[in-house]
């Protein structure tokens, strides 16, 4: 039997948050270098699944398959597309940059506070959420996928409402009541939307006979298994809604906001750039590959709700005073990209959209980090707080400014390629859907460079005058960010290479072929 690569990928980090957790309380530093260690060891699997990847090959490859509730139809199915491949690889890069990131955001309060932070247990429960997200990649088993997919909401529940932002006005109660509320609300919003999956799932199962992603779609192809339209079409609901909540999609994207908001700087990276990306994959794996129809059939009404959430969540960000949650209304923006992306129907479009989910984790990892550095330093999260910072730490504010020129799209750094593709793709079908998508890239420049201005420029403030400069550790963090974001924007093909095969099989579930140019090139 071949080595098990996908389950060593999960298992590790999952081994890792047991071993983590299990360090004697007084050994915080042990924690976190057997948590970082770990990470790192997870990111060293994940090039090897990277490759190990043939975009040429098979559509799901590193296979694996073993019974486990023969009785209902459940098996323990993993498999790798493209797009899996590319968001697993993401996975194992950004958690070692969390990790150094939070080094010091669990430990324990200054002497004779009430509030005590477990610090083994914050970093037991990053390592949790990893094994779980890369697992949701992996899966071709319906119900495996949904097992996961459900789970990884316990333990970010206790990373948002346990280990909340230091930076918060007010007392301990006060902000202890905020957290949470913020929590309370991502979980209740989430379950609400895994408990509607669920009973999709068994439906699925009452008319496929089985939950194997691989044999209800080569069914479904093969005319083998033909579904009555209704139902194919309240089961895609039963999905597409619980994804959209994950995702998130306008109007299902107030806990976002309040989470990120409350949660630590690395936890909301946590949120929006890994935990998020597993609903925006799940609309391409499941939603179109095992309800094509259905998916044509709702395609107007998710484009129109995914270009309210880019313009709805940019003007919201415009007129955002708190620094955590601009930069949540801008991720809500750039998930209706994704989302409309996906629902274009174009090869460029999906292109473009499974790029946007990388770069976007990059860009937002950039931005919110350096953010949370800029915040533990000052203890507030206001922007008002903020001014001529660039003068005291010349290096936060350049990687600060580097990470909301990428916020923005800027051509030259990796979120433009992945935007333009999707805006192309959505252009050659829905031109309409396209022009007012754009409104959403002015704005997007409007909230990045009145922020940095608000808080990198002009006169010095006395509270930010003694701010110091990014340690080595925060540029270790920050400076892979920096150098990816320039490189994938500069030489994006090493991604689209994966990616663009995976599409292309995503395009045929479907029955869908690009526009033909209206105007054909001269000869």
């Amino acid at each position: 039997m071949s080595f098990p690569l996908l389950t060593a990928t999960a298992v590790l980090p999952a081994i890792g948050a047991i071993a983590t957790a299990a360090v004697p309380a007084a050994r915080r530093t042990a924690a976190k270098w057997l948590a970082l260690l770990v990470s790192i060891a997870t990111l060293a699997l994940a090039i090897v699944v990277l490759v190990r990847f043939d975009p040429d090959g098979a559509r799901y490859q590193l296979t694996e398959s073993h019974a486990w509730i023969a009785d209902f139809g459940v098996r323990y199915e993993l498999g790798v597309d493209g797009i899996g491949v590319a968001l697993l690889a993401l996975t194992a890069l950004l958690i070692p940059f969390i990790i150094l990131a939070g080094w010091h955001d669990a430990d324990p309060l200054e002497t004779g506070s009430k509030r005590w932070r477990p610090t083994q247990g914050f970093f037991a429960l990053i390592l949790g959420v990893e094994a779980m997200v890369i697992i949701s990649f992996e899966a071709t088993d319906v119900f495996l996928f949904y097992i996961f997919f459900e789970a990884m909401l316990i333990p970010m529940y206790f990373l948002i409402g346990g280990f909340g932002d230091r930076a918060h006005a007010g007392s301990d109660e006060k902000a202890a009541a905020q957290r949470s509320y913020a929590a309370v609300k991502f979980l209740l919003y989430n379950l609400v939307g895994g408990l509607i999956m669920l009973a999709a799932v068994i439906g699925l199962y009452v008319v496929a006979g089985n939950f194997s992603l691989q044999e209800i779609a080569e069914a479904r192809a093969n005319g083998t298994l033909d579904m009555a339209t209704n139902t194919e079409r309240w089961l895609f609901l039963g999905f597409f809604f619980a994804f959209a909540v994950k995702a998130p999609l306008w109007p299902l994207h107030t806990w976002l906001p309040n989470a990120m908001g409350e949660a630590t700087a690395p936890v909301a990276v946590l949120i929006t750039a890994v935990v998020d990306k597993v609903g925006t994959f799940a609309m391409l794996r499941f939603c179109l590959q095992l309800f094509p129809e259905a998916s044509k059939w709702a395609t107007p009404a998710i484009l129109v709700l995914a270009v309210i959430s880019i313009v709805y969540g940019a003007l919201l960000a415009v007129g955002q005073r708190d620094i955590k949650r601009l930069v949540a209304y801008a991720s809500i923006s750039h998930f209706g990209f994704i989302i409309m992306g996906i629902f274009a129907m174009t090869s460029q479009g999906q292109s473009g959209a499974t790029l946007y989910m990388v770069n976007h984790g990059i860009s937002t990892a950039a931005l919110m980090l350096v953010a949370g550095f800029l915040i533990s330093r000052r203890g507030s999260r206001l922007i008002a707080d903020y001014g001529g910072v660039q003068k005291v730490a010349p290096v936060l504010a350049g990687t600060f400014l580097i990470g909301g020129l990428a916020t923005l799209s800027l051509p030259g750094l990796a979120p433009f390629v992945s935007e333009f593709l999707v805006l192309v793709g959505t252009f050659a079908r829905y031109p309409v859907i396209g022009i007012i998508a754009t409104f959403g890239i002015v704005l997007a420049a409007l909230y990045t460079l009145v922020l940095y201005q608000r808080t990198m420029t002009g006169p010095v403030k006395p509270e930010v005058s003694a701010m110091p400069d990014l340690r080595v550790r925060e540029l270790v963090v920050v400076a892979p960010l920096v150098v990816l974001l320039i490189f994938l924007g500069v030489y994006p093909k090493p991604v689209t290479d994966i990616v663009n095969p995976a599409v292309k099989s995503t395009m045929s579930d479907v029955h869908k072929k690009d526009p033909k140019p209206e105007v054909e090139a001269a000869k």
